[in-house]
């Protein structure tokens, strides 16, 4: 490329022969840069020195290692750190006094520091706290309520959330308020279209679970599950990942509903959540096809609050220092060995019974049987 530069063609002829770029075709020629070609440098290493000029001599390193295991064998304070070693080496007067960093760095590279790295475990499955969940044999309907948003115009609004585990299958309703009786019906139309799930997961909001003032409260949506052969779930108090697949659904309806259009009115706000649900469902619709059967809603149904209640409950609870667990407004003694630890808690109303069982994310498959209690739930008028 050189030789016919100098023999007069232009660079662009030469770089389209060889095809090269005309850059390199430049690079070339300010090598050469009018000397013998056969006296040229050819070879591409980068310029400079094989070595870099403050590279620490192996003689240092070795003294610094020295250092560390004597400090750690005679310091009176116990110190044989980075910072131990550059304070003895300056008391030594030796020179050249490497800094606190390269000290650290040398460490490091010769394996020579007792700190462990932080062991990543993988996470549990998904709902790893319901066996027949995590087996993927069930199906688990997850519901939460975003609060606070106000339309311009002082046009208060609350939204109920919903995300199928397994299959993704969402859903969204925007009210002026979300009470239990608007919960109620917004499950029975979903539930009715697309089949009764397994287990419904809430958190501990009054709406979902009923009144926190007095003990053996089982409010209307919970009656409603029962009602219908569906598990109510509820997760524990400020604990985090139960309720994942949800609050991630609810960051996705709040960035791409409400802070992506300015909304004239409540109507106007439902109109842009359904577009944006039908669109969530379509996208998922292999997912939901793949995800386990979900049952078909009983024609014959009618939701009677004063029935007699039958089915499960499951409370997923923290113990307390002393292995207890509060559930339904009673503190249960668990376990002594297990305390502030979780625990699912299974209320049978039929057996009258309550189970509580050991929940471990590090070892998601070993949930023994902690304790059974007796529980009698009153018979009293629901208060509509």
């Amino acid at each position: 490329m050189v030789r016919a530069v100098r023999r007069g063609d232009s660079i662009h002829e030469v770089a389209r022969r060889f095809r090269v770029a005309r850059s390199s075709v430049r690079r070339w020629v300010r090598r050469a840069d009018g000397q013998r070609l056969d006296r040229v440098d050819w070879s591409s290493h980068a310029p400079g020195r094989r070595e870099p000029v403050n590279k620490t001599l192996a003689e240092v390193e070795e003294l610094v290692l020295r250092l560390r295991q004597e400090l750690k064998d005679t310091s009176a304070l116990g110190e044989y750190g980075a910072v131990a070693i550059r304070e003895e080496l300056q008391r030594r007067c030796i020179r050249p006094l490497v800094c606190t960093r390269t000290i650290g760095r040398i460490l490091e590279r010769r394996g020579a520091l007792d700190g462990r790295r932080r062991i990543r475990r993988p996470p549990p499955p998904r709902g790893w706290y319901l066996p027949r969940l995590a087996a993927g044999r069930a199906e688990l309907d997850s519901f939460d309520i975003v609060e606070g948003l106000v339309i311009r115009g002082a046009i208060a609004v609350e939204v109920l959330n919903g995300i199928s585990l397994h299959g993704g299958l969402p859903a969204s309703w925007p009210k002026a308020k979300i009470t239990a009786k608007t919960v109620v019906e917004a499950l029975v139309g979903h539930w009715r279209r697309y089949g009764l799930p397994d287990y419904a997961q809430c958190d501990n909001d009054t709406v979902f679970q009923g009144a926190h003032h007095h003990a053996d409260a089982i409010g209307r949506v919970t009656r409603l599950c029962l009602s219908l052969g569906v598990v109510p779930v509820f997760t524990p108090p400020q604990e985090t990942g139960f309720q994942a697949a949800i609050e991630s659904f609810n960051g996705r309806w709040e960035a791409k509903v409400w802070s992506r259009f300015t909304h004239a009115s409540r109507r106007a706000l439902q109109f842009r959540s359904a577009r944006f649900v039908t669109a969530a469902r379509r996208r998922a619709a292999a997912r939901i096809e793949n995800a386990p059967p979900r049952r078909a809603f009983p024609d014959d149904w009618r939701l009677d609050l004063q029935a007699p209640l039958q089915g499960c409950v499951v409370f997923l609870r923290r113990t307390d220092a002393k292995g207890q667990a509060s559930v339904l407004g009673h503190l249960f003694p668990v376990n002594a060995n297990w305390p502030h630890r979780l625990v699912r808690a299974e209320v049978n109303l039929t057996r009258e019974r309550i189970r509580f069982y050991a929940l471990r994310r590090r070892d998601p498959s070993y949930q023994p049987l902690l304790r059974e209690v007796h529980y009698d739930f009153p018979k009293r008028r629901f208060h509509e």
